[in-house]
């Protein structure tokens, strides 16, 4: 009986209605548009880079010059951002909780009774981890979920809501396209990336990056040879503008063409460009924040002390004591020197290309380009040289860079700052660290989040999590790197098998009592663990396969739902009620309410214990959660690719990719 109720009615993503239609036979955007008022995709309305393409521009910089800020504090821009972020979280949020149905609590009341004090008010962010299209489709999964958008998802057992009452959503590598490709989109939801349109080739797996889009394509007519020619030729407009390129910019370039909604995946937009939307101005959406590791000069080795870099729409820098500081994202490309642009100097705009800013997180995959490439029929010869000419004059120990020359942050801090006397900033991609979760600009204690939903569909074993990324954020904040900056305890990856913990959502650091609060020290927010597990299909495909058939995209993202819902409360019927005790845990503590039974019992149930049970049973394969329902064509796909390692993975260094 579990598998025909589960089965329905997420067949629709949770929709409750009988006789719903599986994925792969849902109407086309046309007619799914017309569900809850989901329209299909919006070409964006500001591709702003100046030079009207690729290349960044030198423009007259405005009155007030840009500068770099110190990080002590939050932006200006994005403070007072906030004040129309937080109020507009207030309705979906009472509505979610209202749904949920606390017994014997009235969670909605409780919101708007508290609304009025933003330190009161719960802080909700989302975090999507690292992993490839793995991770964008399973972490897109999830966002489906959260998004009361998506037909049925405020039905019975769901939670959808969340997105729209979060305040932050930030992504790395692999989750990093998944929310550069919503805002890219005019913050379009998942289910209409999913369903796209005839003429366009966004979220278009089934074709592999390196094949491009398919000649039916509206947005772009194109053959192999012609796509290949179009991204070496963006990429020589920023050469010939006179800035450093590398093996990111056409990384980037090719990921633009599956992600933008633009011909020839919108050459001209920029990462800036998101906050000019009217709906981000207004508050309508979460903050947008995507994660790179810094590379000291002369160094390969990625470390814990490495600095962490994030790119938001009003700013790209760090909050770590070693650069500890803050430069302007429409203004990169410009000639930063000690946090000032020289009298004469010009300002830079385009640089922050939103392609490039999406390739920058995930910049592990120039390798996946350089392997491939070489071996994709058609691809002409002078992309080849262009590709190759840029590798040797990186060499091979920086092929994984993304290049920010100006370095903005040159002579800024030097007695900290690795870089600052170097003429290049060098990014990589934000896993490196084995962060594989970006949960580091979200727990910055100037940001004040209460709770992070911190979705992991990291490799760690056999292509699925064990919790590595999350005891990698713990360890960092054990040294001076964290400057102070705490993360909840969490187990070695033998107690996440063995209890489960990477097969259902775990809450960790439940109880702030728990933590030993020196002068000027804050406690972490409430982090909820939301693991890729096998729900209803293998979906621990490996990090580098390129592409999907688009039942298996299907498959995977109805997963993620199901692991978002846990089956619309099939699995677990306390989770719609668990998922709002944990939105409520800290606004409980500061505004001294008793904790609701049923709530009391949730953290019982879902807050890791401390327990440990450090021993290894060996190999790990996990049986399926609901029960096995990938769609039956996709079935020999699944067998063929779920579980297994790819040449190039290991070609390309197992040690780093074993948690991407």
């Amino acid at each position: 009986m579990l598998h025909h109720m589960v089965l329905l009615p997420l067949a629709l993503y949770g929709a409750g209605l009988a006789g719903a239609t599986p994925l792969s036979e849902q109407p086309s955007s046309s007619s799914s548009s017309r569900l809850r008022g989901v329209e299909a995709i919006d070409v964006r309305a500001l591709p702003n880079s100046p030079s009207g393409r690729y290349a960044p521009k030198a423009v007259d910089c405005p009155a007030q010059k840009p500068t770099i800020r110190s990080a002590a504090t939050l932006s200006k821009s994005e403070t007072d951002w906030l004040k129309l972020r937080r109020n507009a979280t207030v309705d979906p949020m009472a509505d979610l909780l209202k749904r949920a149905n606390i017994p014997d609590f009235d969670a909605a009341a409780y919101i708007r009774r508290v609304a009025g004090n933003v330190s009161q008010l719960p802080n909700i962010a989302i975090a999507a981890s690292g992993g490839g299209y793995r991770a964008l489709l399973n972490g897109g999964g999830f966002l489906a979920a959260a998004d009361s958008r998506t037909p049925g998802s405020t039905g019975k057992g769901g939670i959808g809501g969340l997105l729209q009452a979060s305040t932050y959503l930030a992504g790395l590598s692999g989750g990093g396209w998944l929310v550069g490709s919503l805002y890219s989109n005019n913050f379009s939801s998942v289910v209409q990336l999913r369903d796209g349109s005839p003429d366009s080739s966004v979220w278009k797996f089934d074709r592999s990056i390196f094949q491009g889009p398919s000649k039916s394509t509206g947005f772009s007519i194109l053959n192999t040879a012609k796509y290949w020619s179009n991204v070496a030729d963006a990429v020589s407009t920023k050469d010939d503008a006179g800035f450093n390129v590398s093996i990111t910019d056409f990384w980037g370039r090719a990921l633009s063409y599956q992600l933008i909604n633009d011909t020839d995946g919108g050459p001209a937009y920029t990462f800036s460009s998101f906050a000019d939307s009217d709906s981000f101005k207004q508050g309508q959406q979460p903050f947008p924040i995507l994660v790179a590791d810094g590379r000291a000069p002369n160094t390969q080795i990625i470390s814990l002390n490495s600095t962490v870099y994030e790119f938001n729409v009003f700013e790209m820098g760090s909050w770590d004591p070693s650069t500890f500081g803050f430069a302007p994202t429409e203004y990169l490309g410009s000639n930063f020197s000690n946090g000032q642009i020289e009298q004469n100097g010009h300002c830079v705009r385009g640089f922050d290309q939103a392609g490039y800013v999406m390739g920058t997180s995930s910049s592990l995959f120039n390798q996946f380009l350089l392997q491939d490439i070489n071996s994709v029929p058609d691809v002409p010869k002078f992309v080849l040289d262009a590709v190759t000419k840029v590798f040797k004059g990186l060499g091979e120990d920086s092929n994984d860079i993304a290049q920010y020359q100006p370095n903005p942050f040159l002579d800024y801090n030097p007695s900290t700052n690795p870089s600052a006397r170097s003429q290049e900033l060098s990014l990589v991609d934000g896993g490196e660290d084995l962060q594989n979760i970006p949960l580091h600009p979200l727990i910055q204690p100037v940001r004040g989040v209460d709770v992070i939903f911190a979705v992991d569909s990291s490799a760690d074993v056999n292509n699925w999590p064990n919790g590595t990324a999350l005891r990698a954020t713990y360890d960092r904040s054990k040294g001076q790197i964290a400057n102070g900056t705490l993360f909840p305890p969490v187990p070695d990856e033998h107690t996440f098998i063995n209890q489960g913990l990477n097969r259902r959502p775990t809450f960790f650091g439940c109880d702030v009592r728990n933590f030993t609060l020196r002068a000027g020290q804050v406690a972490p927010p409430l982090v909820v663990y939301v693991p890729n597990a096998p729900y209803t299909t293998l979906s621990n495909v490996t990090t580098f396969q390129p592409s999907y058939t688009k039942t298996q995209s299907n498959d995977i993202i109805r997963n993620g739902y199901d692991s978002a819902t846990q089956g619309n409360a099939t699995v677990n019927p306390d989770w719609p009620v668990c998922l709002s005790c944990a939105i409520l845990n800290r606004s409980f503590g500061k505004t001294n309410t008793t904790v609701p039974k049923a709530c009391a019992d949730c953290f019982t149930k879902y807050c890791w214990n401390g327990v440990l049970d450090t021993k290894d049973n060996g190999p790990y394969y996990p049986q399926f959660i609901i029960g096995n329902q990938t769609t039956k064509e996709n079935a020999a796909v699944g067998r063929a690719t779920a579980g297994s390692a790819s040449v190039l993975t290991l070609a390309v260094g197992l040690a780093v990719l074993s948690v991407l």
